[in-house]
């Protein structure tokens, strides 16, 4: 998830030290942007065109005892696949899925190529004698996978791990709570590396930005719960979705408060609805963090990032914003706004929080409730704001990722109703024919809808989602097994079914 930094994610750093006079030059270059950006929103052609989705999905490469296998530079050389990048630890990966028009069926287009790049990878990974799979964190993870040895040798990751350093403490501490708490302390950010994500890319209009920003915001926790795939670390039992805590103590560090010390955090879940239009938020990212990367954009820089001019209809060039967009890439909120100067320039929002797994069909499901319900909601969402203050949001996106399916969220259950707990499951369950015609008003197939949003109801009758499916059966084996065969046997049964494709509410018990 480190991997953000997309501007410069196919291009090596080779300056490992900055001057203040870098890091000014790279403020003031900052804040021109930021003007760029303001006069672009205001012309009336900007970000025009058809929305689309694109995706990137992260992957554990794996041995044949199902523990992490270090070959993710070997296996991307011998694959020779453009869109297979390198990701923080060793053995991470990151496949960036082919963007596709929201009109008819994206989602199964999009499940379609993650099973095929899947086989391709799988292919490839037998001649390091592994495997790769999508799992949110590998359950049979130890401490000594984890540290320097472990990371990914590029000079990005380096820079930015001594930035973060640098920024929150040389060392710093991970408690995380659970039926087996946590404590572990750490130089170094890789224990992030342990989580891997489908992260979503939703082009919408500049016009459009705000509303359905916040409907994404508003509906993240709804969809967190339903698809947490990450209950175990260390062969310890925590969060239903240990990634969200994990990736912000690893990044912020423990000890910072930002209550006591008035510093923001760079890994939170936003500081309000959006008011006006996305321009704010690239300036509370501007405005609120120092820079860590202050790398300018150079003739080298933009010769490796296009083979061609990028123009809109009218022919004219769209800027780069090379380096607010290098800065945003350091910052990680779990919905993200992305600005991107292809085809003329447009806008998209980053879908951040959701975890890599089960199955393909499983993961397109997840793409389809969030942006049904985003869609279907965006509608109402000015008079749903007032109803839902922003610190609640945050308190539901904390109880999904903890709870998961078993989540009480805090809800407004009608037009004029005040806030109640409900049990996630109601909500999505009572949420399921707005999603559908958020889905249709896309434009999305009919047939397309139904299929997908019948997983998620499947997963609701179940009451199961990945995670619930690898505590029940961690459990169930830990009565004859010890933690360590116990974690090897239900991560082969995970294998063997999320390669099938079966959605995994039909995941038969061990």
């Amino acid at each position: 998830m480190i991997s953000a930094t997309d501007q410069i994610m196919g291009l090596e750093i080779k300056k490992s030290e900055f001057t203040q006079r870098d890091y000014e030059r790279f403020t003031g270059k900052l804040f021109n942007n930021l003007d760029a950006l303001k006069q672009l929103l205001q012309q009336p052609d900007f970000g025009r065109g058809e929305s689309t989705l694109g995706a990137e999905l992260e992957l554990y490469i794996i041995d044949r005892l199902g523990r992490p296998l270090a070959v993710n530079s070997e296996l991307q050389k011998a694959v020779g696949d453009p869109q297979l990048t390198l990701e923080l630890n060793r053995y991470n990966l990151e496949y960036n899925l082919t963007p596709v028009d929201m009109g008819g069926t994206p989602f199964s287009k999009i499940e379609s190529e993650i099973c095929t790049v899947l086989s391709k990878l799988n292919e490839h990974a037998q001649q390091f004698s592994g495997r790769v799979l999508p799992i949110g964190i590998l359950p049979t993870l130890k401490r000594s996978d984890f540290g320097l040895h472990a990371m990914t040798d590029l000079s990005r990751y380096h820079v930015l791990t001594r930035a973060l350093s640098e920024i929150r403490g040389e060392r710093l501490t991970i408690k995380i709570n659970g039926a087996d708490p946590i404590s572990l302390r750490a130089s170094d950010v890789t224990l992030e590396g342990a989580n891997t994500s489908l992260q979503m890319h939703y082009r919408v209009p500049p016009e459009q930005f705000a509303d359905s920003y916040n409907s994404i915001q508003l509906v993240t926790p709804l969809v967190l719960a339903i698809s947490a795939n990450s209950p175990l670390l260390l062969g310890n039992r925590l969060w239903h979705e240990t990634r969200i805590p994990l990736f912000k103590h690893a990044i912020d560090g423990r000890d910072h408060n930002p209550v006591k010390t008035g510093e923001p955090d760079r890994v939170s879940f936003g500081n309000g609805w959006v008011r006006h239009g996305v321009h704010e938020l690239f300036a509370e990212a501007v405005y609120l963090h120092k820079p860590i990367l202050p790398i300018c954009e150079s003739t080298q820089f933009r010769q490796k990032a296009a083979d061609k001019p990028v123009t809109d209809v009218t022919g004219k060039i769209a800027p780069s914003l090379f380096e607010l967009s290098l800065h945003q890439g350091t910052v990680w909120p779990w919905n993200r706004p992305v600005y991107d100067p292809a085809d003329g320039g447009h806008l998209r929002i980053e879908i951040r929080a959701l975890p890599a797994g089960p199955s393909p069909c499983d993961m397109m499901a997840n793409a389809a409730l969030i942006i049904g319900l985003a869609e279907g909601l965006r509608p109402r969402i000015e008079e749903i704001i007032p109803a839902l203050p922003f610190q609640t949001l945050e308190y539901n996106f904390y109880q999904a990722a903890e709870k998961g399916m078993k989540a009480q969220l805090m809800w407004p259950n009608g037009p004029r109703e005040q806030l109640s707990r409900t049990p996630v499951i109601d909500i999505v369950a009572e949420l399921l024919p707005t999603a559908r015609k958020g889905l249709l008003r896309a434009g999305i197939a009919p047939r397309e809808v139904d299929y997908y949003l019948g997983i998620i109801r499947q997963r609701l009758q179940a009451k199961t989602n990945g995670a619930c499916w690898q505590l029940r059966q961690f459990n169930r084996l830990s009565h004859s097994l010890v933690k360590r065969r116990a974690l090897r046997s239900m991560l082969e049964h995970y294998i063997q079914h999320s390669g099938n494709n079966r959605p995994v509410a039909q995941w038969e018990d061990i």
